[in-house]
């Protein structure tokens, strides 16, 4: 018998995010939920709003040959209207329908564009840290990808260093604001000139540099400003979420949206539609098409969010943690308290305390803290924070 040794590979070497969370849950089985202090995955602790449940309360009065059926493979036709409708409501560009194509969630959306742009052989450039996954997905695609550390101390876009990077290999540039895991938004002064640069090398190199904006945690900000990177650079590609904005994880519904901008925006929809079929990622779940056709002007509730992040940096700066002070998403990025994450996140674990080392993003010297729990859990953790820390100042 004769079996994928690349796949063998990576199916014995899980995610080490999602492996963390499933030792959480076996240790609360064993100990007891209040006892375990569980910041190791982004699964959001807010509900979904109540229009999704009456929503899906409704659809499920349809005939279920209607409901239940397979759709057009990029999607039906009145919610790809609808995601556009909101894209030209909120953002001014005058986005069709025909340029959006329904995903299972923003997994499938990036490793669908990254397939669709990229070649053997070629690069794909990200800004580190990052989520690990890039890499699967770029690798798939049979290109490399090339890491560019953020710029010192407020990780944004470090643009002299990505221009560096940029050559005659390079596809495409995945960045991802508000950013997993740090929190960082890229304001848009820093995307201008990281646009503006992007748009020196198209003409020195004589190729199109497709930007993949990876944009799951849009709608979780705390004040800042998301600058809308279509309206900045034609060649862009939009990856897009519900599991954060509507609290749908488990349900995988996203998109892809092609710019309009873009001067060969049709060729790059078939593109990423011809990806999407060589992947078997066609016809997204019909149900919650109709959900996000419904909701997609929702907003988002982000107040348990926001509360949560006063509580746990009211706990890190009473006891003397670093951290980066997070503008988006709901990660905290706490610097750990020696220089090898991986050795600090297991001493935080006998404590009970699941934080994700920063190595899982091809960063050094920090925890991610995912904050999207219950507020009792971030109250009920301070003393094995303290506990922690003691050990280090002992």
């Amino acid at each position: 018998m004769s079996l994928n040794q690349k796949y063998i590979g990576l199916g014995n070497q899980p995610n080490a995010i999602r492996e963390l969370f499933a030792y959480g849950q076996a240790r609360k089985a064993e100990i007891g939920d209040d006892k375990v202090y569980d910041f190791s995955i982004g699964n959001p602790s807010v509900p979904a709003p109540q229009k999704v449940a009456d929503t899906i309360t409704e659809l499920l009065k349809e005939p279920a040959d209607v409901l239940h059926g397979y759709s057009q493979s990029p999607g039906q036709m009145g919610v790809r209207q609808a995601v556009a409708g909101n894209i030209k409501r909120r953002f001014g560009i005058d986005a069709q329908a025909k340029h959006v194509y329904m995903t299972h969630g923003a997994a499938a959306g990036l490793a669908i564009a990254i397939n669709a742009v990229a070649l053997p052989g070629e690069e794909v450039i990200t800004v580190a840290p990052y989520f690990c996954e890039y890499k699967v997905w770029t690798e798939h695609a049979g290109a490399t990808l090339v890491e560019v550390p953020a710029r010192a101390g407020d990780f944004q876009i470090d643009v002299p260093a990505m221009e560096a990077a940029i050559n005659e290999k390079t596809a495409a540039i995945i960045i991802n604001s508000p950013n997993n895991p740090v929190g960082s938004i890229y304001s848009r002064e820093n995307l201008q000139e990281f646009t503006d640069m992007l748009r020196r090398k198209e003409e020195e190199l004589g190729r199109q540099l497709f930007l993949i904006s990876d944009e799951p945690y849009r709608e979780i900000t705390y004040g800042d400003e998301v600058p809308y990177v279509p309206c900045m650079y034609a060649d862009t590609l939009v990856c897009y979420s519900y599991s954060k904005s509507l609290s749908l994880p488990g349900e995988r519904i996203g998109y892809i949206y092609v710019s309009d901008t873009m001067e060969n925006a049709d060729e790059v929809f078939y593109a990423v539609s011809g990806s999407a079929r060589d992947q078997g990622y066609i016809c997204a779940s019909v149900l919650f098409q109709r959900v996000v056709e419904a909701c997609v002007d929702e907003p988002s509730d982000v107040e348990a969010y926001r509360a949560n992040r006063e509580l746990l940096t009211g706990i890190m700066d009473e006891l003397g943690y670093e951290y980066v002070q997070p503008q988006g998403a709901f990660y905290l990025w706490v610097k750990a308290l020696e220089d090898d994450d991986v050795a600090f996140c297991n001493r935080a674990k006998a404590h009970e305390l699941l934080l994700v080392p920063s190595s899982c993003f091809r960063s050094k010297g920090y925890a991610r803290v995912s904050y999207c729990v219950g507020a009792d859990v971030i109250r009920n953790s301070k003393q094995a924070f303290a506990d922690l820390k003691a050990e280090y100042d002992a």
